[in-house]
């Protein structure tokens, strides 16, 4: 605060104390009781008379003046200066007579003497705050003026903004207690701290600037107050919020909805949020707007009328109910692959990394862009070593919501397209789903190739194969290669007996997903995509509405998901139209499973020269699956026995893993090795 702001503050004070002395002297000359002792309880004349005479902490000042400070503080605030009374009174739409009594309740605040002369004046040592009553006579208002006492009604604006607090409610009016807040008390003084309780709901925000941004910083300077932004990827409206309140010369207070409709007083919250950007010239940037809509509709009433600029940050159309008056809509744009790669070239500077790979098909609004180097050169600190691809890989998948993992488990992917033992065929099909999911910004958003209906900009994609073939392995390669996690998603937590309750469960998957950047991937997903069949009963009805929503939703979605099925026959043929791949995954040949047994049976695995693993290619026609679990199984037999993997133990382990498919175990098969199937086993 300058100088110039506290000495007004301070002059304003000094008024105050004047009236303060001449009705200490009239309450004296008209008061019969001067003699009693017990006048004021403990505060005695003699004390009163030291008080007033002692050093004041404020500069005495008659009426004349406090004009001519007025008319300085006027050439001083013209000269583009604050003084913060004076704006303060000027956004709150303060009166002469609300800003005075403003200065009165916050004397005690700022200088103690006070506290003991309002007990005096009071006629009560205990009630040392102004009464509403003392207040309007030192204010020099009329007691009985229905306008002046207004001023301190909860309608009136210094309590409906939260800038006095009247206290008592259960005293008559006149001798309710009044105080300033310490927020506000403190901000007169130059303190720029904001309340305490709203402080783990702020939000730090990154502008954004767009077109989008310049139009509406244009809206909000010509006084546009109250504003929906809808917002189709999470963090995209808050930074462009955050950009036209900058274009219009407004500071930003954002606040997170959802914590706020957590508080056991959302309302109060409410009123010191708005009174915050009151304090800070600000504007409020509040979302989601539909946490706080289904819990506390009050709560937002009070935000729309708010006389600064408010912006409501939200992804659905906007509720009549939500506000008396119908804010300005505007659609925050979805980014495109250039829009993505050029906002993180900002961050990468003068870095060799390659933007296009890392972020192109990343759905990160500007603000997760930030947190994601933040959290990367945390990383990269730690290892001492400039940031990497992998740190900022773990930077993306910092920023997902934790919301899906009670859904789906995560899998962090830790292997490769050189783990991958598929015909070529399928291996290409693969690398073109990648593909398409890290173009697909360019294609659906910079060329507009995906219009109408509703649809989503999500890729989704369908793996059939018999168990074992590579069907979830795939899943997760093509997770490593984006840089994303992958969650599969559990049948169990899914499918309910009740009516209506698979749809609710599926949908709390699929908005999740909606705002994580990893690829979902339903294992088994016949059991909930399957064919819809001709209505005998209620049941075949019921699951046809399920199968029904499954294809809308699925057709809606934004993310990257991945079907996988046993028996492609058994999806329905109207999903099948609406996926953007279908990779068949045939059983390994002879050679693949030669690669995959070389590739299960490779150091630091301690192996023994007698293995013929040509003749186990040859000889079993496993799936990939069904290998690796031999291979697991004949490791556990040379561990027990502390020797290398013997063929002993590998052609246990494949007697075992026929057993378990249920296959007979026949000497034509196991040829020469037949013998060895007597010995040791794993219980």
């Amino acid at each position: 605060m300058t100088a110039q702001g506290l000495d007004y503050l301070l002059a304003r004070l000094g008024l105050v104390e004047d009236r303060i002395r001449a009705l200490v002297a009239r309450r004296r000359a008209d008061d019969p009781s001067m003699d009693d002792p017990f006048r004021g309880l403990y505060v005695n004349d003699e004390l009163v008379d030291r008080l007033l005479s002692g050093q004041a902490h404020t500069a005495v000042v008659d009426e004349t003046a406090l004009a001519a400070l007025e008319r300085s503080a006027d050439e001083y605030i013209a000269e583009g200066n604050v003084i913060r009374l004076r704006r303060l009174a000027a956004v709150a739409g303060l009166t002469a007579l609300d800003t005075e009594l403003l200065v009165i309740a916050l004397l005690p605040d700022l200088d103690s003497r006070f506290e003991r002369l309002y007990g005096y004046l009071n006629d009560d040592v205990t009630r040392r705050r102004p009464s509403v009553g003392l207040a309007l006579e030192l204010a020099g208002a009329s007691s009985m003026s229905s306008v002046a006492r207004g001023r301190l009604t909860a309608s009136g604006p210094l309590v409906d903004r939260g800038l006095l607090i009247v206290e008592d409610p259960e005293r008559p009016f006149l001798t309710r207690a009044i105080r300033v807040p310490d927020r506000v008390a403190a901000h007169l003084l130059g303190d720029d701290l904001p309340d305490h309780r709203l402080v783990p709901m702020l939000e730090e925000l990154t502008a954004y600037k767009t077109d989008a941004s310049a139009d509406l910083g244009r809206s909000l300077a010509a006084g546009v107050r109250l504003v929906h932004l809808r917002e189709h990827e999470a963090g995209t409206g808050q930074s462009i919020a955050a950009a036209a309140l900058a274009a219009a010369g407004r500071g930003v207070v954002a606040v997170d909805l959802r914590l706020m409709a957590r508080d056991s007083d959302p309302l109060g919250l409410a009123v010191i949020a708005g009174r915050e950007a009151l304090l800070q010239h600000a504007g409020l940037v509040v979302g989601p707007v539909e946490a706080l809509a289904e819990s506390s509709l009050e709560s937002l009433h009070r935000l729309s009328r708010w006389e600064v600029p408010v912006l409501f940050i939200g992804t659905t159309t906007w509720d009549p109910r939500w506000s008396p008056e119908t804010p300005l809509t505007v659609d925050a744009p979805v980014l495109g692959a250039h829009d993505r790669i050029e906002l993180w070239r900002e961050h990468l500077q003068e870095s060799e990394l390659d933007p296009e790979i890392l972020a192109s098909h990343l759905a990160l609004g500007p603000g997760q862009v930030r947190n994601v180097f933040k959290t990367a050169a945390a990383s990269a600190l730690l290892a001492g070593t400039a940031i990497t691809a992998d740190d900022l890989r773990r930077g993306v998948r910092a920023q997902n919501a934790a919301g899906l993992e009670r859904l789906a488990r995560r899998i962090e992917p830790e292997v490769g397209w050189d783990d991958l033992v598929l015909a070529p065929a399928v291996r290409r099909a693969l690398q073109g789903l990648a593909a398409r999911a890290r173009h697909r910004d360019t294609v659906l958003t910079d060329w507009r190739m995906r219009r109408g209906g509703g649809r989503g900009r999500g890729v989704t994609a369908l793996f059939a194969g018999d168990s074992g073939t590579g069907k979830t392995m795939s899943a997760e390669v093509i997770a490593t290669e984006l840089g994303l996690d992958l969650y599969t998603v559990n049948l169990a937590t899914v499918v309910d007996k009740y009516v209506g309750e698979t749809e609710k469960n599926l949908e709390r998957i699929f908005s999740e997903a909606g705002g994580v950047n990893a690829v979902l991937f339903f294992d088994e997903a016949d059991a909930i995509f399957g064919k819809r069949s001709d209505v005998r009963d209620a049941h075949d009805r019921y699951a046809n509405i399920e199968s029904a929503y499954l294809l809308q939703r699925l057709e809606s979605f934004d993310g990257l998901a991945i079907l996988a099925t046993n028996l492609r026959a058994n999806i329905d043929d109207a999903f099948t139209r609406r996926l953007d791949a279908i990779i068949d995954f045939p059983a390994p040949t002879p050679d693949l499973r030669l690669r995959l047994w070389q590739q299960c049976l490779a150091p630091p695995l301690p192996l023994g020269d007698d293995l013929d693993l040509p003749f186990c290619a040859e000889a079993f026609e496993l799936a990939g699956g069904n290998i690796r679990s031999a291979s697991v199984s004949a490791a556990y037999l040379a561990a027990e026995s502390g020797q290398p993997v013997r063929m002993a133990d590998v052609i246990a382990a494949v007697g075992q893993e026929y057993r378990k498919l249920g296959r007979l175990v026949l000497e034509r098969e196991f040829g020469q090795y037949y013998a060895l199937l007597d010995g040791p086993t794993l219980g």
